[in-house]
């Protein structure tokens, strides 16, 4: 295995391919635009307790740009796999061996699925380091790998790639039961990563209290009830073992936790998540995991936005995201199922403003709202009583989302306001202000305000 290519350069692919490129120059590396252009110019840099170094490899964000590989390192985050094997296809021959060092347990067979022959060693990380910037690498704590065969034989490659990363000093096991790794890891992540993000500290916060031994009990019992039944039983003391090996590690924040503050998607659909979807095909019970699959995206993911979503902010306490599904789980009260009683001219479901403008809390000195289309090129200002007491907000035609023909995916109409009629197409922000704003309306009335188009 001459020419190797560790595919990026993050926590864990920075931290090992650094090593082995160090005294290698066979050694490259497959990067992000943004990781690719710091790493060529101030070169792929490790900062340690046990030495500081910097490494200069080939890199490229295309691998046909790299020399032809014949063991590729997969340290990407697992729900970038499929993306990366596009990429790698195209410069794979027969003979290409991939090891795996992702988080979660299906990264294997989603592989050999895809590329239909025996060309996966799987592999688990053991790592504390964190990205600082990019091509920029903190480590703190251990740095070592397990690797093994799938089917648990000693094969010529497993020995091969041991050799590789011991002769960069790389602690490296060979592991008989490469399988049963990953799922002792995975218990450890299903437990401390989604943790450290629900109590938002390290992981002594959730190794200290009491009351969090029988929660981590119940995740790890979740975690080995899915394992016994895919026919990889774990030790029945496997959750005393997960607070064990964690002892040393009290100090930490996750990766999870760091991607989580870094504005990083989580990979909890392939820890926690993946557990409670495999524990619904196999009639296994996972409700806290579940959970904390739940909890971590509510707490991580970002507030929806683009040209589906509406916001209003303004003067109000707290700015509010609302979908179309959002919409339709609104009182029923304020919904108008057809607005055509109210605009003969106009089909469709509204929702009244009202009803919007009551979701947040308004500042006390509010009395006007503006409402922007999504290009920024229209807006029409009303009194919030106005806004109240006549604004429609037209969201669905025939159960379906609006049409940008017609004026979507949200359109702004004022039935029964007269001369004053505003009309919005593509309304993306409703701003709720204290005093006047931008106003777009035309001086002659467009069809909607007058009486025939009423």
């Amino acid at each position: 295995m001459k020419q190797i290519m560790v595919v990026g350069a993050g926590s864990v692919g920075g931290f090992f391919g650094a090593h082995l490129a160090k005294n290698n120059p066979n050694v490259s590396f497959l990067l992000r635009p943004r990781t690719l252009e710091a790493v060529k110019r101030h070169g792929l840099m490790i900062k340690s307790a046990k030495g500081n170094f910097t490494v200069h490899p080939p890199a490229a964000s295309d691998p046909r740009e790299l020399a032809q590989p014949d063991l590729i390192i997969l340290a990407v985050k697992a729900y970038d796999l499929d993306e990366v094997m596009a990429q790698l296809e195209p410069v794979m021959t027969d003979r290409t061996v991939i090891l795996t060092l992702q988080n979660g347990i299906d990264t294997e067979d989603r592989i050999i699925a895809r590329l239909h022959r025996d060309s996966v060693v799987g592999g688990v990380a053991f790592i504390y380091s964190k990205i600082v910037a990019p091509g920029v690498i903190e480590h703190y704590k251990r740095g070592g790998v397990a690797i093994g065969e799938l089917m648990g034989h000693k094969s010529e490659r497993v020995l091969q790639i041991a050799e590789i990363f011991k002769q960069a000093g790389i602690s490296c096991q060979l592991s008989e039961d490469i399988r049963k790794s990953k799922w002792e890891k995975m218990c450890w992540n299903c437990v401390f990563n989604p943790l450290t993000v629900v109590i938002d500290d390290k992981v002594a916060k959730a190794l200290d209290h009491p009351e969090m031994a029988g929660v981590i009990r119940q995740i790890v019992g979740e975690v080995m009830a899915v394992s016994a039944a895919v026919k990889v039983p774990l030790a029945p003391d496997m959750a005393e073992k997960v607070v064990k090996w964690t002892q040393e590690l009290r100090d930490i924040h996750t990766s999870m936790y760091d991607d989580w503050k870094a504005k990083r998607p989580t990979e909890i659909d392939y820890l926690n998540g993946y557990i409670v979807r495999m524990g619904r095909e196999l009639g296994i019970p996972t409700p806290v995991n579940e959970a904390l699959t739940a909890m971590v995206k509510a707490i991580t993911e970002r507030e929806p936005a683009g040209p589906g979503v509406v916001r209003i902010d303004g003067a109000v306490v707290q700015p509010v995201a609302l979908t179309r599904v959002a919409l339709t789980q609104l009182p029923q009260d304020q919904q108008v199922e057809d607005i055509s009683q109210l605009m003969p001219s106009m089909r469709g479901r509204a929702i009244r403003v009202k009803g919007l403008l009551d979701i947040p809390a308004l500042a006390v000195d509010a009395d006007h709202v503006t409402f922007h289309s999504v290009d920024g090129k229209y807006a029409a200002t009303l009194t919030l009583q106005q806004a109240q007491e006549f604004g429609l907000l037209l969201y669905e035609l025939d159960g379906q989302p609006l049409p940008d023909g017609k004026g979507g995916p949200y359109r702004l109409v004022t039935p029964g306001l007269g001369d004053l009629c505003a009309n919005v197409k593509g309304v993306g922000r409703i701003e709720v202000r204290a005093g006047s704003g931008k106003d777009t309306r035309p001086s002659v009335r467009p069809p909607e305000c007058t009486p025939e188009g009423r």
